[in-house]
């Protein structure tokens, strides 16, 4: 799988701050090409992983007086890509563009790392709202790095129909299910699908963490992010930004922030009972999405059906393409969840 100009010149989250502490080094992957971040006295660096010099894996190095040094033969490269000295050589390097290393652009907030590798990227990621609401508490969630395509991983995400069976007990029943409409809102650059129920869903999950659910919206931002948001009579009760990085043609590595209203519940404890809730619902997430893929690989390339449920259409691809929508809202579509 090649991935779109749109996805490959994107904005993408690679790290969590946190596991990137002063003077460490890390590799990342972002559509199939190999990156060391490292953080140094200025700050981050994100270097291609190829030393100029032999081709030598630069995330084995370590981070000398701020610039990253090359295992190999000891050359150090600032985060800008300028080759600051070649060890037990006179000469001045800084200003040898041939001695420079492939530097990508790194920007970074809210605990989180993100890497651009096109010039053509925004001055910095569009992020969804809630993200950064101090009135908010948040936390992040890493998900390590998973078999399977990161579309798939936002169809599975954006898809209601399969949490009654995939999920059963969690999250939805497959013996008991209720009425609900569904909305699908198109936007130029985003879709949307709310969900309009009397009461929350039956499983585990909404009976001990939700009370007064009547509405859930999952939405779409290209090319990587789906929030969920899930809301009572009077206030957003839950909301998921979960970020779909694609490592190769065939990983990715998912990573989730969670955001609840401050409240008179301390975060941890927050943070703790949606651990424990939903770890189960995303190992069954992570083994069905490794299962289609080797299915997929099996057979070559995809081949999908869509049925009655498939209310998205090929909306969401052409989304990941780079393709704007024609702004629309589609007609509800009565269903049992």
């Amino acid at each position: 799988m090649s991935f779109p100009d749109a996805v490959s010149q994107a904005w993408h989250m690679v790290a969590l701050s946190r596991n990137l502490k002063r003077g460490g080094v890390r590799k990342v992957m972002l559509c199939n090409t190999p990156i060391a971040l490292f953080r140094g006295e200025a700050g981050i660096g994100a270097l291609i992983d190829r030393c100029p010099h032999r081709n030598y894996p630069l995330s084995e190095g370590r981070v000398h007086h701020g610039a990253l040094e090359c295992p190999y033969h000891g050359w150090r490269f600032a985060p800008d890509g300028t080759c600051r000295e070649v060890p037990g050589c006179a000469a001045q390097t800084g200003e040898d563009a041939r001695l420079r290393a492939d530097a990508v652009r790194v920007f970074e907030a809210h605990g989180g790392i993100f890497v651009a590798l096109s010039d053509a990227a925004p001055p910095q990621p569009d992020l969804p709202p809630d993200f950064a609401n101090p009135g908010l508490d948040h936390f992040w969630w890493e998900q390590g790095t998973w078999k399977g395509r990161a579309f798939d991983a936002i169809e599975n995400v954006m898809d209601p129909f399969h949490t009654n069976h995939l999920h059963h007990g969690f999250i939805r029943r497959r013996d008991k299910r209720l009425p609900v409409n569904l909305i699908v809102t198109s936007h130029a650059d985003s879709i949307e699908m709310a969900i309009e129920q009397t009461q929350p869903d039956l499983g585990l999950m909404s009976r001990f963490l939700e009370q007064d659910r009547t509405r859930s919206i999952s939405r779409y931002y290209p090319p990587n992010t789906v929030q969920a948001r899930w809301e009572g009579e009077a206030q957003l009760t839950l909301c998921v930004t979960a970020i779909f990085t694609p490592a190769t043609a065939d990983t990715f590595t998912p990573f989730a922030r969670f955001s609840t209203p401050k409240g008179a519940l301390p975060g941890w404890l927050k943070q703790a009972a949606i651990r424990m809730f939903l770890a189960p619902v995303v190992a069954q997430d992570r083994r069905a999405l490794e299962r289609q893929h080797g299915v997929m690989e099996h057979f070559g390339h995809p081949q999908f059906t869509s049925g009655p449920g498939d209310i998205l259409g090929n909306r969401l691809h052409q989304l990941w393409r780079g393709e704007a929508l024609e702004p629309s809202s589609d007609l509800p579509v009565k269903a049992m969840l």
